[in-house]
């Protein structure tokens, strides 16, 4: 639930396609791509660079990628898109005369940014194919979703996102059965190992997966419930909320929207699967080989990187600790060695002193 979802779940047609997601291919690629100086536009002409012509129909191609342009800005619009439509041409030039074009890397990007096109131009000739929902049918999506229509409500929640591989299930469940906080029950987690991530915020229906909406719907202010997720839990707990219902009259344009998406990536899909499924396709080098097969090996690689990472550094420490330990007794040998000298120079000089003494002594003998 942390994440921020569309109307009706998150569904996008623009970035569910099967085939290709939407690139905006900038035009200096294009115009590298398909320029041919012995065809002349038939379009009305906006500009001359060094004789080469940059058309009306250009300039609105470039502002049809930005509607809802105010009408009296449109003029300001026009010309600042063919400004950068000149400064572009004056590029492209620049490079066609360095014979950039040519190098290996761009011929590779020109290449890739045609593949896009063709595959969004296939993409949009079967959804150019797909009816648009009827009437009826949006009246019956409104009528069977009144979580996020007539019913709606618009959450203030907290929630802990659980990360965990184990069952953690039945502990929160518990914990949530004797009342516990969400402090409470974020401490319990964190006791338990488990990685947590607290979140809180104000979440409207539709910025609710709808796997989960429903359940949400039923909650009262100021109760607490678990749902599970792919990699664990998530903790909910509604603070507060508030009815926000939207009338058919208003959602219809959106419910007729989505309807169609959805039914344009399905048909995209499906389309594509049955294109696949008669394509001859093979797969060479490292994609040839089964792709578990290939997780296990690269995960047996990975493995066996850290094992060689962890072994050296085993055995530089192992190797340090023998230095070490080869330097502490060498210390130790001459600390022995010094000890050694002093007590023998101690010995040395307890045997020389009565000899002195003697010497003295014969000395102040001989003086009386």
């Amino acid at each position: 639930m942390t994440r921020t979802y569309r109307w009706f779940g998150g569904l996008s047609l623009r970035r569910s396609l099967t085939v290709a997601a939407v690139v905006v291919v900038p035009a200096i690629i294009l115009s590298a791509c398909n320029k041919d100086p012995s065809k002349k536009a038939a379009t009305q002409v906006a500009a001359k660079v060094n004789g080469d012509e940059i058309t009306v129909h250009q300039v609105n191609a470039v502002l049809a990628r930005a509607p809802n342009i105010p009408a009296e800005a449109a003029p300001r619009a026009k010309r600042d898109v063919l400004a950068r439509l000149v400064d572009q041409q004056i590029a492209v030039e620049q490079a066609v005369a360095k014979k950039l074009d040519r190098s290996p890397q761009v011929v590779q990007q020109i290449e890739m940014a045609r593949a896009e096109i063709l595959a969004r131009a296939y993409a949009d000739s079967v959804m150019r194919a797909v009816p648009k929902p009827t009437e009826e049918e949006v009246k019956k999506y409104y009528a069977e979703h009144p979580e996020l229509f007539a019913n709606r409500r618009v959450y203030n929640i907290e929630e802990i996102t659980a990360i965990s591989k184990e069952d953690i299930g039945p502990g929160l469940r518990e914990q949530i059965a004797k009342g516990r906080s969400m402090a409470d029950i974020g401490r319990w987690l964190i006791s338990r190992g488990v990685q947590v991530v607290p979140n809180r915020g104000v979440r409207a229906a539709e910025q609710i997966p709808m796997e989960i909406l429903g359940r949400l719907q039923a909650m009262k202010d100021g109760t607490t419930e678990s749902f599970k997720t792919a990699n664990g839990y998530n903790v909910v707990r509604v603070v507060a909320s508030r009815t926000a219902p939207v009338d058919e009259a208003t959602a219809s344009p959106r419910i007729q929207q989505f309807l169609f998406n959805r039914r344009a990536t399905e048909a995209v899909a499906s389309d594509m699967k049955a294109l696949k499924a008669s394509a001859k396709i093979e797969y060479l080098g490292e994609f040839a080989e089964d792709l578990g097969a290939a997780q296990a090996k690269a995960k047996a690689e990975a493995e066996a990187k850290a094992k060689a990472v962890a072994d050296a550094k085993a055995q530089a420490k192992a190797e340090a600790a023998e230095r070490a330990e080869a330097a502490s007794k060498a210390r130790q040998a001459a600390e022995a060695r010094a000890r050694e000298n002093v007590d023998a120079r101690a010995k040395s000089e307890s045997k020389a002193a009565p000899l002195q003494q003697d010497t003295i002594q014969k000395g102040l003998s001989g003086l009386r």
